[in-house]
């Protein structure tokens, strides 16, 4: 098969190089070790029986049973009910469920609640059935991040295991410091480039990036692409937030194309979605140039949240105040730590006053001294109404819509839903038309990550639905209800597609020699139950869990184990 052929297919040229060099000794390998085991008594730790087995491949389904000694899987055989002569200590029933290859979360927020020890366990993504959490996305994490949380995760231990990127984000605000609206000088680059070095070293998948927001925003493409050619010196990839997703969309992906082409590494755009009214449809044209790129041997992939938008605020949270407008501590203050009606009284008093509005209003819409504001990155043409319990007429309009229905500048709307609500008007920051979701869903070079925080399984109104939801949304709701895609090509883009593309050579899959992370499902229940209103609900459908070898998550219920580790690359 020739490397373009390989591209085409949505498989990663320089991706599972151990696993091909061992094909021809893991099946061997298994054998022997097989034959040992039952010559001496009990062969393995646990075996799970009876399941329809989904590797991860893509390939179809079988009856199976899985052979698991200590962290890993011994052998996935015939569909022998009692493990194919196999002993264990422990079984597990899987009739009338799939077993598949734990699930992998490429953009993943959880890793520093991680490290709080009520939160450990990572409950909300065990339930969807996800055994490794990609930390540091969007730029995030400097070296010194990531020593903290492994050490924390070393001492109390996790529920998930977790991988990281380094982060440009992180690693510029160390070495520049709150002098960031500039160019880094040749030695402070010089330091951030040791840092991307330092964090590679320390086992990370490749260089993160956060252009859209500060200080990410205040650099240029050859300062990324200088980073990025160290993470390419180690085997990393290229993960990208990309700079201007909403009013430069073909061309903010464009830069991750030459960032990755230039820097001689894979590149992933993150979260990949066509946000706002003015992109319906573009996509087809994400699409084209991802396509040209690949067939030109560039390794580009992206992940996508399968749900029809962005990040999620009150309306209250597009509003910016000014440094030098007063009154409005106890607002501010809000924004940090969560509504009181101190802070509503003061934003409603200085809305009332067009001379403050006008303040507001040129804050909120081009940031404050050029930096970050979401009105200026998403726009009033991407922002839906999710919820308004005053106005329930306005849920599912545009910002942008609402404006032009009362014949209003977008903000004075803003402003007078604001003074007229009682109750917080929430939506999302970043609508997507439905469409365009599943346009993208189908690509074969396109994984599905959550880009969710952690999640507590209650009916609190904050966060995204994400968060509890993405897995089983793409595997009940999708693929089961809606049939975009099949169980088979779900899984794989959860599995085996997301640990190519990183070189993760044991996981992925489910097959002799690989990790035993593992996600059992029930295909006909499994569902997420979050939504706009009720973010944090936990899903559905997942049965049994094991992470490394160890069950997390037992006929439904979590075992208080907690076997994850820091994968490296």
């Amino acid at each position: 098969m020739t490397r373009r052929s390989i591209v085409s297919r949505g498989v990663d040229p320089h991706a599972g190089l151990l696993r091909r060099r061992l094909g021809a000794t893991l099946p061997l390998l298994a054998a022997l070790l097989c034959g040992a085991c039952a010559r001496g008594g009990a062969i393995a730790d646990l075996i799970i029986v009876g399941g329809t087995i989904v590797d991860g491949s893509g390939d179809g389904p079988r009856t199976g049973t899985v052979v698991i000694a200590g962290n890993s899987i011994v052998t996935v055989g015939g569909a022998a009910a009692d493990g194919g002569g196999a002993q264990a200590a422990d079984t597990i029933d899987a009739t009338g469920l799939v077993v598949a290859p734990g699930f992998i979360d490429v953009h993943n927020h959880t890793p520093p609640a991680l490290a709080d020890p009520r939160n450990r366990l990572n409950e909300g993504f065990i339930r969807q059935g996800v055994t490794t959490v990609f930390g540091g996305p969007d730029g995030q994490f400097a070296p010194t991040h990531i020593r903290q949380l492994s050490d924390a995760y070393s001492a109390q231990g996790i529920g998930t295991n977790v991988a990281f990127y380094i982060g440009h984000n992180g690693i510029r605000s160390e070495v520049m410091g709150v002098d960031q609206r500039r160019a880094p000088t040749a030695g402070e680059l010089e330091t951030m480039r040791a840092l991307v070095r330092e964090g590679m070293e320390l086992g990370a998948f490749g260089l993160s990036t956060g252009l859209m927001y500060e200080p990410g925003m205040f650099s240029e493409t050859a300062e990324v692409i200088a980073l990025a050619m160290e993470a390419a010196e180690y085997g990393g990839v290229y993960d990208s937030h990309v700079r201007n997703p909403v009013h430069d969309f073909v061309g903010s992906d464009r830069e991750v194309v030459e960032i990755a082409e230039t820097a001689g590494l894979p590149g992933k755009i993150g979260h990949l979605k066509a946000v706002g009214l003015h992109n319906e449809g573009v996509i087809a044209d994400i699409v084209e140039l991802v396509e040209g790129a690949r067939e030109r041997g560039v390794v580009i992939a992206s992940d996508q949240y399968p749900y029809d938008g962005a990040a999620t605020a009150s309306l209250t949270g597009i509003v910016v105040a000014p440094p030098d407008l007063e009154g409005l501590d106890a607002f501010r203050s809000m924004q940090r730590q969560g509504r009181s009606d101190e802070a509503m009284a003061q934003l409603k008093t200085a809305l009332a006053d067009p001379g403050s509005r006008a303040l507001l209003k040129d804050a909120s819409e081009n940031g404050v001294d050029g930096g970050f504001a979401w009105l200026r990155a998403t726009g009033y043409t991407s922002m839906r109404i999710t919820s308004s319990p005053d106005y329930p007429e306005l849920v599912g309009l545009y910002l942008s819509e609402i404006a032009e229905e009362r014949g209003q500048d977008p903000f004075d709307a803003v402003a007078e839903l604001i003074v007229g609500s009682s109750k917080p008007v929430n939506l999302t920051l970043g609508a997507i038309k439905e469409h365009d979701v599943r346009r993208l869903m189908v690509q074969p070079w396109n994984m599905i990550a959550s880009d969710g925080g952690y999640a507590d399984g209650s009916d609190a109104p904050a966060g995204h639905p994400r968060s509890a939801g993405t897995f089983p949304r793409l595997i009940g709701h999708y693929a089961r209800d809606e049939g975009v895609l099949s169980l088979e090509e779900a899984v794989r883009k959860v599995t085996s597609l997301p640990a190519d593309f990183h070189g993760i050579d044991d996981r992925g899959r489910l097959d002799a020699g690989m990790r035993a992370d593992i996600a059992i499902f029930d295909p006909a229940t499994i569902i997420d139950r979050s939504d706009w209103d009720h973010p944090q609900r936990f899903a559905e459908g997942m049965v049994h869990v094991l992470v490394n070898g160890v069950p997390v998550l037992r006929h439904g219920e979590m075992t208080g184990e907690a076997p994850g580790e820091v994968v490296k690359r």
